[in-house]
């Protein structure tokens, strides 16, 4: 049987751990090659020398134009085309509002919301050429309850991704661009490895944090023709 996303190049931020490290394994299981981009160069290496098929790995502070522009760069003089863009790169910390420093907001929006938007208006103009492409990004349900413990910082973040992907999928929908997000809940992660958390998790039905494969299998849905419509 055909795999899903066989001849397609993914690049991920965030890719090398968590989240992004299951979605660059599920995307790699399924036919596509990788650009494993992260912060931190060692992870996006091991990550990206485990995956059976082609990859690459590139160290990218998403909150940097400069930083995105030369990986992005790097990855279309490796591949020659880019088909999609997953937006997983994000920061979590603690605070309430009263206490929220401003250099710690400006941080958080930085990775967190500005991230995705230079990532999506570096890679738009190679996309809209190709008339075709998929963009996914991870938002949180933190955007959509008002956080119940991350405070301000995280929540406003999350929640102008999600604006910014409804916007930008009717913008892109004419040039074939299909733009979608994820919203994860408690997935087992580094990140929620926190007392807060598992607090949380008493309120999921399920009674259990999800795993980074439930949201890598999510995102391969909506990167394969699989949802072709959505």
């Amino acid at each position: 049987m055909a795999k899903k996303l066989a001849n397609k190049i993914a690049l991920v931020t965030g890719g090398g751990r968590g989240i992004g490290q299951a979605i660059c394994q599920t995307f790699a299981r399924e036919g596509a090659s990788l650009v494993v981009a992260d912060i931190d160069l060692d992870t996006a290496e091991q990550t990206a020398a485990a995956l059976p098929t082609e990859s690459l790995a590139i160290e990218m502070d998403v909150a940097s134009r400069a930083a995105v522009q030369a990986g992005f760069d790097r990855a279309l003089e490796r591949f020659g085309q880019l088909d999609i863009l997953v937006n997983n790169a994000g920061i979590l910390t603690f605070s309430t509002f009263q206490d929220c420093p401003e250099e710690l907001w400006d941080r958080t929006v930085d990775v967190n919301m500005k991230g995705p938007f230079l990532c999506i208006q570096t890679i738009l103009p190679h996309l809209k050429q190709r008339n075709e492409g998929v963009i996914i990004n991870l938002t949180s349900v933190a955007a959509k309850t008002g956080g119940l413990a991350a405070g301000p910082h995280y929540t406003a973040s999350k929640a102008g991704v999600l604006a910014m992907t409804i916007g930008l999928a009717r913008e892109c929908a004419p040039h074939h661009i299909r733009v979608n997000g994820i919203a994860p809940g408690v997935i087992h992660t580094d990140m929620t490895n926190t007392p807060q958390h598992d607090e949380f998790v008493k309120q999921i039905p399920l009674g259990e944090k999800g795993q980074p494969e439930d949201v890598a299998n999510c995102a391969l849905f909506l990167a394969s023709d699989d949802s072709r419509h959505i």
